[in-house]
């Protein structure tokens, strides 16, 4: 039995639609690159046709991982979040006390993250020394690089 994943109600739909993407479109042009390769000639000697046997493995595999995922799946209700501190689902706006920079995270479930768009993980180094944390408080983190530490400015949804 894998472990609970928590999630958004967006996160979650994202995976359900990569799942469906890879079940219907994805399996379908995996099927079409195995004929191909087939039509090709001698399956002993066919490079084309052990790389889409290999690729279709792969996709099989990810179809696995996104259904045992899904399995244990379980949207945050947002009404039931204490914003008194910051845990996953919450938007903590801190600064950094080195250099006085000022940051934005939403603190995710680690199948969310996008450092692109500001998701940080809670099982990230920051997300777990973030997570925990009211507003005021400094939060030292041990980061590779060494001791960051950062001041909880503000925590919202």
């Amino acid at each position: 039995m894998s472990e609970t994943s928590y999630f958004t109600q967006a996160g979650l739909d994202k995976l359900k639609d990569e799942l469906t993407d890879l079940k219907t479109r994805g399996r379908a042009e995996m099927a079409k690159a195995i004929q191909e390769a087939r039509d090709k000639g001698d399956l002993s000697e066919n490079a084309e046709y052990d790389a889409a046997k290999d690729a279709q493995g792969l996709l099989e595999m990810r179809i696995a991982k996104l259904e045992n995922i899904l399995a244990s799946a379980r949207v945050l209700d947002e009404s039931t979040i204490d914003l008194s501190r910051v845990q996953v689902l919450t938007r903590v706006k801190i600064r950094n006390m080195a250099n006085n920079a000022e940051m934005s995270y939403s603190i995710v479930s680690e199948k969310e993250a996008d450092l692109k768009v500001g998701k940080i993980s809670s099982t990230s180094p920051i997300g777990k020394g973030l997570v925990g944390k009211a507003k005021g408080e400094i939060a030292e983190i041990q980061v590779p690089s060494g001791i960051m530490k950062f001041k909880i400015l503000e925590i919202s949804l």
